[in-house]
């Protein structure tokens, strides 16, 4: 097992391939002739057309891109000395979870992995790097427009990664889905009693901010989002139903201190990590004012107080109360997906 201080010298020596070796590729022939020409396809036609990547100053057609197809990239939303340190708490995390499981069978899947899925507080927000993606004025600026409100409030930080060898795809989901009983899941709350209106019909509940510590690229296992899914009442169609569009239909190129932000109820899924990089987006996740599920406390009143005036009034419902200590461990658990496709 690669340690910490090693991840640290690999990483401020972009020696990111040499981690990515390390910890992936468990039980899985990387120059396999069907990995070979699954790479010569996703390079010759993986990544979106018209893909845009804005400035953080174009807030408006940010919002607008985001409206119209569940989605919007962000180029350079931190400051070189941020960016590294995420990174560095990346590498350290991917580090600790991944020394949990040396099978690499992974939370999401082989060689696939949710952080919040491994804390045992569901959130990262215990660690300064997602305590810091909080602060940063992109956050404050886009989640406010979308919601023509800043009376949000955060969910949790989290986010999900895959080592080299995560050869297949995920199915294609959403992120939040429609009423259930408190017997299935705890987090639940919209319903319409009288069942003319989902959450597709509802202007968007719940936005994720997932930020790339690492450039993102055809081989290193993109998001692939399906445009203007999120309003879709059509059944999300299976991998074997999938179009061969859709899985092309990467986040892709994306350079590192960018931030896509994302509809929830927008289909997407992780694709194939065929190169020796680690892929890893971290995240923030807000309800909007008008919509709540239940939060499980994840920062530590110690934290929470060091946080500034609007980190504090966002994340005041994932404040844990004096008197409670975070079990900030980690676990890797088989994964049951909270909203089945239907």
């Amino acid at each position: 097992m690669v340690s910490s201080e090693q991840n640290r010298t690999k990483l401020n020596g972009a020696d990111l391939n040499g981690l990515g070796a390390d910890l992936g590729w468990h039980g899985i022939d990387r120059d396999s002739q069907e990995l070979q020409d699954l790479r010569g396809h996703l390079l010759a036609h993986s990544g979106l057309n018209g893909l845009e990547v804005l400035d953080p100053a174009d807030i408006e057609r940010a919002v607008m891109i985001f409206r119209r197809d569940g989605f919007v990239m962000i180029s350079d939303v931190m400051t070189p000395d941020q960016l590294s340190m995420l990174q560095a708490g990346v590498v350290d995390t991917v580090a600790e979870i991944v020394g949990l499981d040396t099978e690499r069978g992974g939370n999401r899947g082989s060689h696939r992995y949710s952080f919040g899925g491994s804390s045992n507080t569901r959130s990262m927000l215990h660690r300064p790097e997602w305590q810091m993606l909080l602060e940063l004025p992109i956050v404050e600026q886009i989640v406010s427009a979308i919601f023509e409100s800043p009376d949000y409030m955060l969910r949790s930080g989290s986010g999900d990664f895959c080592l080299p060898g995560a050869v297949d795809y995920q199915p294609l989901h959403t992120d939040m889905g429609d009423w259930r009983s408190a017997e299935e899941t705890p987090f639940s709350a919209f319903r319409d009693p009288r069942g003319h209106l989902t959450t597709r019909d509802l202007p968007c509940p719940y936005v994720c901010l997932n930020f790339l510590p690492f450039d993102q690229h055809q081989l290193n296992g993109p998001t692939r989002q399906i445009p203007g899914s999120q309003h879709s009442r059509a059944a999300i169609p299976s991998l074997e139903e999938e179009p061969e569009w859709m899985r092309l239909s990467t986040v892709t190129p994306a350079p590192a201190g960018s931030v896509q932000v994302r509809d929830v109820r927008a289909w997407h899924g992780g694709t194939p990590n065929l190169s020796d990089e680690i892929r890893a987006i971290p995240n923030l996740e807000f309800y909007a004012p008008w919509f709540r599920e239940p939060v499980v406390p994840g920062i530590s009143r110690i934290d929470y107080d060091k946080l500034s005036a609007h980190g504090r009034r966002v994340a005041q419902f994932c404040v844990a109360d004096s008197a409670d200590e975070l079990d900030i461990g980690f676990e890797v658990k088989p994964f049951k997906r909270r909203f089945p496709r239907k």
